[in-house]
C-alpha cells in the first residue's frame, strides 16, 4: 500500500491531443471554442478528483496549425469561466513571458486565484515558436537562453506583486473608515534589465498565498529554471527510462538550488489508448491514425520546426538533413525527432506519421495501464501524470470509469479532495507573503 496518492491533470484542448480530433463524431466538431464541451470535460474531472485543468496555448498560426489551434479560447478568458461551474479543481493556464507583461499578467491570475478561492496556476512558457514576434511590437524573437533570462526576471516581478498586499491588509472598517492598513502595503519598485515596475498589484492574495508556477522546460537551461522556480514540471516521455532518468535529474537540480525536492512535482503527459481488451485498445488506434492524411502529417511535423515545409523532400527515403532549422522554436522536441529518426533508419513518412498520431506507451487493457501508471510511480518517474487524450470523448470517460477505480482500489488515488486549493491538492505549503515573513 503506497502512502502517497498519484495526482492526475486533464489537458483541455478542445477536441483532443490529437491533430485532427475535430474529425471524430465522439467529441463536438466545434469542440476548442464550445463552452459546453469545455464544461464536460472538467466537471467530470473534478467528480473523479482530478488535481487541476490545464489550457495550453500559442501566439502564432498560419494555415499549416493543428486545425484547433486555429480558433480556440485565450486561456484566463476561459478558465475563469470554467471557475464558475468547479469548486475544487484547480485551474492552471499557459501565458508566454516573452510576450506580456508582467503587471497585467499577476493581475490576470491573481484574479482568476481570487474567483476560484485559490485554485489557479500559471503555467510559464518562453514561447518556441518564432513567428510570435509578427504579431507583437517587440522586435526579434528572442534566442533560446534569452527567453530564459527574461522569463527569470518576469517571474521575479510577478511574485513581488503577488506579494504587494499581506493577508491581513485590508481591514474594510465602516466604523473608523479604514479600508487598508497602510503598513501591510509593499510597492515593488523593481529596476531591472528587462523590466521597470512600480506596483503595487491593485488586488490582494488568495487562500493559496499564489498562484502555483508549472513549468515545461526540456533543455538544460530549461530544467535549471523549473528547478529553481517552479512548483510543479510538464515533461513528455516515451518510456519509463525516460521519464526516471527526467525525474531523477529535475529532483538533483532542485537540491542543488537549495530547495525541497518533494515539494516540486514531475508530472509527464499521457495519452493512454485502452479498451476493455488489447484488440480493443488496439482498434482505437487505428481509428485516431486514419483522421490524418501524410499532407496533414508533415505539416503538423513541420510545426515542431517553426513549420518548416517538408513537402519538398522524397517521403519514402531518409529523413532528410535539415540542419539547425528549429533550433530556436521546439528545441528538445526537435532533437529528439531526429535522434528517433536516425537511430531507427525511418523514412520522412515514418516520422511524420509516428509524430502526428504516437503510439503511446500506456496502451492495452485497463488493468495494464493502471500497472503501468503505478510501475512509473513506484520506480520514482513521476509524481503524477497529465491525461491528454488523443480525442476529449469516450476514451477520457473510459479512463475515468475504468482505470482510475484500478488505482483507487489499490491505494494509489482518491477520488475524494482533502484542500480546497490547488496547493493543498498538489501537497504544497501555503505560500507565505514575504514581507510578513521578513517582519515575523
Amino acid at each position: 500500500m503506497s502512502h502517497k496518492k498519484i495526482k492526475l491533470g486533464i489537458m483541455l484542448h478542445g477536441p483532443g491531443s490529437h491533430m485532427n480530433a475535430w474529425k471524430d463524431p465522439d467529441v463536438p466538431k466545434d469542440a476548442s471554442v464550445n463552452l459546453q464541451h469545455y464544461q464536460s470535460v472538467i466537471q467530470r474531472a473534478e467528480k473523479a478528483g482530478f488535481s487541476f485543468a490545464f489550457v495550453a496555448d500559442g501566439l502564432f498560426i498560419n494555415e499549416k496549425s493543428i486545425p484547433h489551434f486555429l480558433n480556440r479560447f485565450e486561456p484566463i478568458t476561459i478558465l475563469s469561466a470554467l471557475a464558475a461551474v468547479t469548486a475544487k479543481i484547480g485551474l492552471v493556464g499557459t501565458v508566454s513571458t516573452s510576450y506580456s507583461e508582467p503587471f497585467t499578467v499577476a493581475r490576470q491570475f491573481a484574479s482568476l486565484d481570487k474567483i476560484s478561492d485559490g485554485r489557479a496556476g500559471w503555467n510559464v512558457v518562453t514561447s518556441p515558436l518564432e513567428g510570435s514576434a509578427k504579431n507583437y511590437h517587440k522586435g526579434e524573437h528572442p534566442s533560446h537562453t534569452q527567453r530564459y533570462e527574461i522569463a527569470a526576471e518576469y517571474l521575479e516581478v510577478m511574485k513581488g506583486l503577488w506579494d504587494s498586499w499581506e493577508d491581513d491588509a485590508f481591514i474594510r472598517n465602516r466604523e473608523t473608515g479604514h479600508f487598508f492598513d497602510r503598513n501591510k502595503l509593499h510597492p515593488l519598485n523593481h529596476e531591472g534589465h528587462y523590466f521597470s515596475v512600480a506596483g503595487p498589484l491593485n488586488i490582494e492574495r488568495s487562500k493559496q498565498g499564489q498562484p502555483v508556477i508549472f513549468q515545461a522546460g526540456a533543455s538544460e537551461v530549461g530544467r535549471d529554471f523549473a528547478a529553481q522556480e517552479a512548483d510543479a514540471v510538464f515533461t513528455n516521455a516515451e518510456t519509463l527510462e525516460q521519464a526516471k532518468a527526467f525525474y531523477d535529474d529535475v529532483k538533483a537540480r532542485v537540491e542543488r538550488k537549495g530547495r525541497n525536492k518533494e515539494e516540486v512535482l514531475v508530472f509527464p503527459g499521457i495519452n493512454p489508448m485502452i479498451g476493455s481488451t488489447a484488440a480493443e485498445a488496439a482498434e482505437k488506434y487505428e481509428r485516431i491514425k486514419r483522421l490524418v492524411s501524410i499532407e496533414e502529417a508533415l505539416n503538423y511535423l513541420g510545426r515542431y520546426f517553426d513549420h518548416f515545409d517538408f513537402s519538398g523532400f522524397a517521403l519514402d527515403e531518409p529523413f532528410p538533413d535539415i540542419g539547425d532549422v528549429g533550433r530556436n522554436s521546439f528545441q528538445s522536441t526537435t532533437d529528439q525527432i531526429k535522434q528517433m529518426a536516425q537511430q531507427e533508419n525511418l523514412t520522412l513518412r515514418e516520422v511524420a506519421l509516428r509524430v502526428t498520431t504516437p503510439k503511446s506507451s500506456f496502451f492495452g487493457t485497463y488493468e495494464q495501464v493502471a500497472d503501468q501508471l503505478i510501475t512509473w510511480f513506484e520506480q520514482k518517474a513521476a509524481d503524477g501524470f497529465i491525461f491528454s487524450g488523443p480525442v476529449l470523448g469516450s476514451m477520457y470517460t473510459d479512463f475515468i470509469d475504468h482505470v482510475i477505480p484500478i488505482l483507487e482500489e489499490r491505494g494509489y488515488y482518491s477520488s475524494h479532495y482533502d484542500s480546497d486549493t490547488l496547493r493543498g491538492h498538489l501537497g504544497l505549503r501555503y505560500k507565505e507573503n514575504h514581507y510578513a515573513r521578513i517582519i515575523q
